[in-house]
């Protein structure tokens, strides 16, 4: 397959999630016009430029006229995570602003490893788990990136269908006759780790830079590519790609890089305490997507609506405004994980874990799947019961409040109960007599129980 070989679109399955990309394109696309920003301004504002080789030369060749542009992405695992949202969402920005992306799978490099932001070498992966994990990132790719619009789709391109047919021999006189060491021990992501003498660089990763470089020229030359973009990180391993399209094309290409996103106390974006937060909705749910953006740190919710969200700016000030005013009301942290979760997982996934993620605050049970009450009841406390307890009459609910642990004796559930304080699946229950039986029982085997306003617990019938 040539460079110019794009991976097939198949539509089955893909309709709905073509529907709202293209909804979300058109809002945002009338959001840019109606603020006539230019894209490199719209970076700016954003705080999503940490750098450009040309910053008065690019705004230039954007303003005569679409550009092709590209960002690309190793694929290490089976799924994107929210850390690789923000150079694919400025895929995106480019493309409502009319310009043609390309999303380039490393499927060469990614054979290799990128020493970049690493401290030591990369596990390598074998080329049947990076098809793979191609495979499955490209469908995530549909709702990030227009395939379909007749007036500039987005590309997905593989660097392994230019690399592979070139002979070791071939591209070290091509290629790497273009490169001196002297430069590229020069570059941060070469020498952080020269600089650590236990761990060091393989020649495998020290020769990333070219083979990323290679990525530029290639597209340069087969389909007048003239930008890269991608994290500060990959600012040596760009301006690499700029060098050798230069002296190989005598072309004038750009790069433009975003900033590493920390959050405000320093730790990592995108790591939890479960770990990586995955786009992968069997990775990391819907739920817990959403939940992951509305935990965003006060300090940090603002910046991260101009990084992830297309709100304009008269809104995210609006948003800032109210934040500000009334930050126990989370108005900027609910637009924030509305907005980003309606561009990953659609509206209808968003709505749900909207709804469930009202549940812990007395909301209603109706609609809810098995699989988001699940994660529901992984954030209470849990107690198990052997399911004969609730057959024929069932358990009664006094003596089910002391064993699930909500009050200390039956005496203090009753009063509880008397009080309007006991709910079961989210309803009160005013009737000390109640018996608790196998029809309350959620999905079959949950009930949940509150205590209060905020004191769940889950029951699990086994």
């Amino acid at each position: 397959m040539g460079i110019l070989s794009v991976f097939a679109v198949g539509s089955r399955g893909w309709n709905d999630a073509a529907a709202w990309v293209k909804s979300i394109c058109a809002f945002g696309e009338n959001r840019l016009i109606a603020g006539r920003m230019s894209i490199v301004e719209e970076f700016q504002w954003r705080g999503l430029l940490a750098d450009c080789t040309d910053l008065e030369e690019l705004p230039k060749r954007l303003a005569a006229g679409p550009v092709v542009l590209y960002a690309g992405f190793d694929p290490t695992a089976d799924s994107l995570h929210v850390g690789n949202l923000v150079p694919l969402i400025g895929l995106r920005r480019f493309q409502l602003m009319g310009h043609h992306p390309i999303a380039l799978a490393g499927g060469a490099t990614g054979l290799v490893g990128d020493p970049s932001g690493k401290t030591a070498e990369r596990q390598l992966l074998t080329r049947e788990l990076l098809e793979h994990n191609i495979a499955m990132v490209k469908e995530q790719l549909r709702k990030l990136l227009d395939f379909d619009t007749k007036k500039n789709p987005a590309r997905l391109v593989n660097n392994a269908d230019w690399t592979a047919p070139v002979s070791f021999l071939d591209f070290l006189r091509d290629i790497g006759k273009h490169f001196s060491v002297n430069m590229m021990v020069g570059k941060e992501s070469v020498r952080a780790r020269m600089e650590d003498r236990e761990a060091g660089i393989s020649y495998t990763e020290f020769s990333y830079m070219l083979l990323q470089a290679f990525d530029f020229y290639q597209l340069r030359k087969d389909l007048n590519c003239e930008l890269q973009i991608g994290g500060s990180d990959q600012w040596g391993n760009i301006t690499a790609g700029i060098d050798l399209t230069r002296k190989k094309l005598g072309a004038h290409v750009f790069g433009l890089t975003m900033p590493l996103i920390t959050n405000a106390d320093g730790s990592k974006f995108g790591k939890t305490v479960a770990g990586a937060v995955w786009v992968d909705p069997k990775k990391t749910s819907v739920y817990r997507f959403y939940q992951f953006w509305i935990r965003t740190d006060d300090r940090d919710v603002i910046k991260m609506l101009k990084y992830f969200t297309f709100f304009s700016q008269e809104e995210i000030a609006d948003l800032e405004k109210q934040h500000v005013e009334k930050p126990e009301g989370r108005v900027a942290h609910k637009a924030l994980a509305k907005a980003v979760t309606d561009l990953v997982h659609g509206p209808s996934a968003t709505a749900e874990a909207m709804k469930a993620s009202e549940i812990l605050f007395g909301g209603g049970l109706e609609g809810i799947s098995e699989e988001t009450f699940k994660d529901i009841v992984g954030e209470v406390p849990t107690k198990e019961i052997t399911r004969s307890k609730l057959d024929g009459n069932g358990i009664p609910l006094l003596e089910l409040l002391v064993e699930a642990g909500v009050t200390n004796s039956k005496g203090q559930a009753r009063k509880d109960i008397e009080g309007g304080g006991i709910n079961i699946n989210n309803v009160r229950e005013g009737n000390t007599q109640r018996q608790v039986t196998t029809a309350d029982l959620l999905f079959g085997r949950y009930l949940l129980l509150r205590k209060g306003k905020r004191n769940y617990t889950a029951v699990n019938a086994v």
